[in-house]
């Protein structure tokens, strides 16, 4: 900014108590250039009238009634907020080192002695509104940065939740042609971790990562996967391995959702009871969020048809999970889960 505009837009804050001072500030300043000046003969009101006139330079005057320079330079430093550069130029008649000490190790930016000369002054406001301004400049190259830094990572990590939603969309086709069971799934997961009382970015994490469970089958052939009727345990052992190609096709992911994604594909058919796969796991041992994926997998699983089975009644569905409870599921997920249905089935479902 050039100095010009500076003494057009700078606003300035002069308070001492004897007006004539005051005033001769106030005039020097104005045939300067500066337009925007005020002044101040009661310290008592200067508290306010800065809050209320928000200066970019304070000249303070330090002997004065009922409230002395010393106390304004702490209460001004209490106001100021952290990282900004607010410059007070102390004015006084106090020539003793331990008044410019104490003045400048209060959060004076300069100080000098009265009686002053008029130019000095002037250089030094120039000076300091020089910096007061250079340092608002950087602060908003900062913030513009900051935004730009911001959108840039939001738009990665919404381009990296697309890639994984079609990731998960091309495995559900192979054996769900409304490509619907993933996101069914992943927003009936967050549902119930939501009831669960978890943290409300875990639960979203959840339900990106939730639609990536069955990612794996994209390795299982389609004469198996969509074979009408069941499997045979050759078969079957072909399919349990969606688990493990899913986990090595989301291994060595940096961020926190394909980590989770990974660790879901991996569990989400191991059981409360130990019975399950691929690692045979029991109990708190399977991660949580993988046995809420098994709970909602299983629920979405049966109310809707598959190439090898019809679907289930809603009835009939409720009452398999609650069988399962302590057994294939987390008793405290199912617990959760009924109390969503109790709420109403969600729209999703």
């Amino acid at each position: 900014m050039l100095r010009a505009d500076i003494r057009k837009y700078a606003r300035i804050l002069i308070i001492d108590d004897e007006e004539p001072n005051a005033l001769l500030l106030q005039r020097a300043l104005q045939r300067a250039g500066y337009t925007l000046v005020q002044q101040s003969t009661d310290p008592r009101q200067a508290v306010l009238q800065y809050a209320e006139f928000r200066p970019d330079l304070i000249l303070l005057d330090l002997h004065m009634p009922h409230v002395d320079g010393f106390t304004l330079l702490e209460r001004f430093h209490s106001l100021i907020p952290e990282g900004s550069y607010l410059p007070i130029l102390v004015l006084t008649a106090d020539i003793t080192p331990e008044a410019k000490q104490r003045a400048l190790g209060s959060g004076a930016r300069d100080f000098l002695t009265k009686p002053f000369d008029l130019m000095e002054v002037l250089l030094r406001v120039d000076n300091l509104l020089e910096t007061r301004f250079l340092h608002l400049q950087l602060q908003s190259q900062n913030r513009l940065l900051e935004e730009r830094v911001w959108y840039r990572t939001r738009e990665l990590e919404e381009s990296q939740a697309e890639i994984l939603e079609r990731l998960a969309l091309a495995a559900e086709y192979r054996d769900d042609e409304t490509g619907r069971h993933t996101q069914r799934v992943g927003q009936l997961a967050a549902v119930v971790a939501a009831q669960l009382g978890l943290p409300g970015d875990q639960v979203e994490l959840l339900r990106l990562a939730a639609p990536l469970h069955d990612v794996g089958k994209i390795g299982v052939p389609d004469v198996i996967l969509r074979k009408p009727g069941k499997l045979t345990p050759e078969e079957f052992a072909v399919v349990k391995t969606h688990t493990t190609v899913g986990a090595r096709i989301l291994a060595g992911g940096r961020s926190d959702l394909v980590q989770l994604a990974e660790t879901i594909a991996l569990a989400h058919h191991e059981r409360w009871d130990g019975t399950g796969y691929p690692q045979g796991l029991k109990g708190d041992d399977i991660p949580l969020l993988a046995r809420i994926v098994t709970v909602a997998d299983v629920y979405d699983a049966l109310i809707y048809e598959r190439p090898y089975k019809a679907a289930w009644p809603l009835q009939e569905a409720l009452a398999e999970i609650e069988r399962q409870k302590g057994r294939q599921f987390d008793p405290q997920v199912v617990d959760a889960f009924q109390q969503v249905v109790a709420n109403g089935v969600p729209a999703f479902l």
